[in-house]
C-alpha cells in the first residue's frame, strides 16, 4: 500500500509548487505529463528548504536546516521518508540519477543565507551556483530522461538559465532582502549607493545569460521544450518590467507580473513555440 503514500507525497509537492509559484506551475503544466511530478518534487524540496532560511524568523533556523540536511541523507539512503516532500524528492533523485553533489551544493548555499556575508565576486558565484544553477541541473536530469549525452551537452545552458532567473529574483527582491533579511547578494554592492548605472550593469549580465540559455532551450527534447520556454518567457516579461523601473523604484517596491498578464504571455508563447520550434 506504499503507493498511496507515494501518491500523497507527490500531490503535496504539487500543491506546494502551486501555492508558492504560479509561474513555475504554469510552466510545469506545459511539460509532458509523465515528467511533471518529478519537477513538482524538485521544486517542493527546494521551496521547503528555502522557506526555512527566508521565512521562519521566529524559530531556530540553524537547527531546522540541520534537521532537513540529516533527514535528506536518511531519505536518500533508506529510499523513504515520512516527510511527504522529502519522500517524493528522494524518489525523483533515484529515478533520474540526480547527482548527490548537486543537492549538497544547494544546501551549502542555503546555509550561506543564515550568515551575514559581504559578497565578493567569488562568493556571489558560489551562491548562485548552489542556489540556482544546480536546481536547473536537477531539472535537466528529468528533462533528458536518462540521456547522459544530451544532459552533458545542455548543462552550460541550464546553468545560464538558472543564473539569469536568480539574478532577476535578486533585483525583484532587493528591498525585502536588504530591509527585512539584511542580505545583499550582488558583489561589493552598497544598497544605499544602488543607482541606475549599477542596475544597467546587472541587467546586461542577465540579458547575455538569457541569450545563451535560449540556445539550449531550443535543443531540449520536445517533452520539456515548451514548458521550459514558457518559464523563460515569464521571466523575460518580469525582466522587462524591472528594466522599465528606476533603481529607486526597485528599492521601494517588489515588481511582479499579474496572473492575467501571465496568461497572455502563455498564449503568445504557445503560438511562437508552434511556429518556431516545429
Amino acid at each position: 500500500m506504499k503507493h498511496l503514500f507515494d501518491e500523497l507525497s507527490f500531490s503535496i509537492s504539487k500543491l506546494t509548487t502551486r501555492k508558492y509559484s504560479t509561474s513555475f506551475s504554469m510552466g510545469i503544466l506545459a511539460l509532458k505529463p509523465s515528467i511533471r511530478s518529478a519537477i513538482y518534487a524538485i521544486y517542493g524540496y527546494v521551496r521547503l528548504v528555502d522557506e526555512i532560511v527566508d521565512s521562519f524568523h521566529d524559530f531556530n533556523k540553524e537547527k531546522m536546516l540541520q534537521n532537513v540536511k540529516r533527514e535528506t541523507e536518511e531519505a536518500l539512503n533508506e529510499k523513504i521518508s515520512l516527510n511527504p516532500i522529502l519522500n517524493s524528492f528522494q524518489q525523483t533523485v533515484h529515478k533520474y540519477d540526480i547527482d548527490k553533489n548537486l543537492i549538497d551544493e544547494f544546501l551549502q548555499s542555503m546555509e550561506m543565507d543564515l550568515k551575514k556575508i559581504n559578497y565578493d565576486s567569488n562568493l556571489y558565484k558560489t551562491y548562485i551556483h548552489g542556489s540556482a544553477e544546480v536546481v536547473g541541473l536537477m531539472c535537466l536530469k528529468v528533462f533528458t530522461e536518462g540521456n547522459q549525452k544530451i544532459y552533458e551537452d545542455l548543462k552550460p545552458y541550464a546553468m545560464k538559465l538558472g543564473s539569469a532567473f536568480q539574478k532577476i529574483n535578486f533585483l525583484r527582491d532587493l528591498k525585502k532582502d536588504y530591509r527585512e533579511l539584511g542580505r545583499t547578494y550582488f558583489p561589493n554592492l552598497n544598497v544605499m549607493a544602488f543607482n541606475n548605472k549599477v542596475k544597467v550593469l546587472i541587467e546586461n549580465e542577465i540579458e547575455n545569460e538569457f541569450k545563451e540559455a535560449l540556445i539550449g532551450i531550443k535543443k531540449l527534447p520536445h517533452s520539456s521544450l515548451f514548458g521550459v520556454y514558457l518559464s523563460y518567457k515569464y521571466y523575460i516579461s518580469l525582466f522587462q518590467k524591472i528594466k522599465s523601473k528606476s533603481s529607486n523604484e526597485i528599492l521601494i517596491q517588489r515588481i511582479r507580473v499579474p496572473n492575467t498578464e501571465k496568461a497572455w504571455v502563455a498564449f503568445k508563447s504557445y503560438l511562437r513555440h508552434k511556429t518556431t520550434f516545429y
